[in-house]
């Protein structure tokens, strides 16, 4: 089936040519006559198989028949995304597949000035796509109308609900016409309890698409896990990197501290690198991906802000230095590379701590990943595993407070207590009043 086949109109279809694309993805071939139609969509689909040109192109079509001439343009397609990096990415998408169409788009999010939005919308528009916290600033601000909005998309709602943006997506859907008077389309890599419970309130007899089943990696992707010792995890990826000559690598980390402490790190090692997270300004997060696109960057570090926005073409490697608490992260972050019909490799550094994530991660996906253990980094057998407590492992080998017994006269001296470190004593003597009594006394 080619794209002809799908009822697309020739501007489209010369904007899909100039992409160098001939044939539609399964999910494009199930999702955009049914869009074209108008009816309500619930589509599972996961990261990397064109479900941003599924919902775009069908967007574009039904709107470019009924076009606005006269007048301020209205907002007439919102499209939500949960985070900024996907939000610029459909708002490129909507860009590059209407430019031979009478349409205006702009994309809004935090993290930046808000006039230059304000000053775009006033201007008119006739698509939109945000992140609900932006968007409700503008709201507040009364710098947007959405009460003429025909099609309602939530791009990667399972992620939303994830990040805690089920208030703010009813504050949106109050804003928007009655439900029965606009289109929606409920996009979602996963389909939790909590997805179909807003399906079942969104949604308007909807047509199920999903294309391939959910929670399942892509085919192309070469998948291993490599155990190592926690400690050893940035030498031996600083290894691979290198003796490998990997030019472009995307690694997940679980915090933003160690997001930033990896980089630096690997900064250290002679290997170009830069952290993307939700603590960094939008700026910084621009100038870094950018740079990882144009190979300024060689290594990106990234936490799982990142694993649904970022959309790199032919991403060769992607490293899990630290397995997600979530099994479905999982596939959202290897699910960068091995995109639109290109091979990938992920590679997951595993310690001891993480065996039980691992378990999840291979349950979910209900095969178990090859498990190569590299030469000169055989973790050491007598390390034992630590329980996660709070998001932190306590250190495997932690010595023991000890009890030792002073020597003394006094043969009904008590034990005292000595710190394994400093090995400062406390006890009858420390507790006798001296203010230097101990290593606190010494610091005051």
């Amino acid at each position: 089936m080619s794209f002809d086949s799908l009822g697309l109109s020739a501007g489209l279809l010369r904007a899909i040519g100039d992409q160098g694309y001939s044939e539609p993805t399964p999910v494009q071939r199930k999702a955009i006559p049914v869009i074209l139609e108008g009816k309500d969509v619930l589509a599972g689909a996961q990261t990397g198989t064109g479900k941003t040109a599924g919902f775009t192109l069908p967007l574009l079509q039904r709107l470019s028949a009924n076009t606005v001439n006269k007048g301020r343009r209205p907002v007439r397609a919102l499209v939500l995304t949960p985070t900024r990096e996907l939000a610029a990415q459909v708002g490129d998408s909507v860009k590059t597949y209407g430019r031979h169409l009478p349409l205006q788009s702009t994309v809004i999010f935090g993290g930046v000035k808000i006039n230059p939005q304000i000053d775009k919308l006033r201007r008119g528009i006739d698509i939109l796509v945000a992140t609900p916290g932006r968007l409700l600033d503008h709201a507040g601000q009364k710098t947007v109308d959405l009460s003429q909005v025909e099609i309602l998309v939530l791009d990667e709602a399972d992620r939303m609900l994830d990040m805690g943006f089920i208030h703010d997506i009813r504050k949106v859907l109050a804003l928007l016409p009655r439900n029965g008077a606009r289109q929606n389309l409920l996009f979602s890599a996963t389909f939790s309890n909590e997805i179909k419970q807003l399906a079942d309130r969104l949604l308007n007899s909807p047509e199920l698409i999903e294309v391939p089943r959910c929670n399942r990696t892509a085919e192309r992707i070469e998948q291993v896990v490599h155990p190592v010792d926690k400690l050893r995890k940035r030498e031996l990826l600083s290894h691979l990197i290198g003796s490998r000559n990997w030019r472009q690598v995307l690694v997940f980390t679980r915090t933003k501290h160690g997001a930033n402490r990896l980089a630096q790190q690997l900064e250290k090692d002679g290997l170009s690198a830069a952290a993307i997270h939700g603590n960094k300004s939008q700026g910084a997060r621009t100038r870094a991906l950018a740079g990882f696109k144009n190979g300024e960057v060689r290594v990106l570090v990234a936490t799982d802000i990142a694993a649904r926005g970022l959309d790199i073409d032919q991403l060769p490697h992607v490293v899990n230095y630290e397995l997600p608490n979530v099994p479905e992260d999982y596939v959202h972050r290897i699910g960068r590379t091995g995109r639109a019909g290109s091979e990938g490799e992920a590679m997951s550094l595993v310690c001891v701590d993480e065996h039980k994530l691992l378990r999840d991660i291979e349950r979910l996906m209900k095969r178990e990943i090859p498990k190569v253990i590299l030469e000169g980094y055989a973790p050491d057998p007598g390390i034992r595993a630590e329980p996660i407590q709070n998001g932190r492992n306590r250190a495997a080998t932690k010595p023991a407070h000890k009890h030792v017994r002073r020597k003394s006269s006094d043969p009904q001296a008590k034990p005292q207590h000595r710190h394994p470190r400093s090995g400062q004593t406390r006890g009858r003597a420390a507790a006798s009043g001296s203010r230097n009594a101990g290593p606190r006394g010494r610091n005051r």
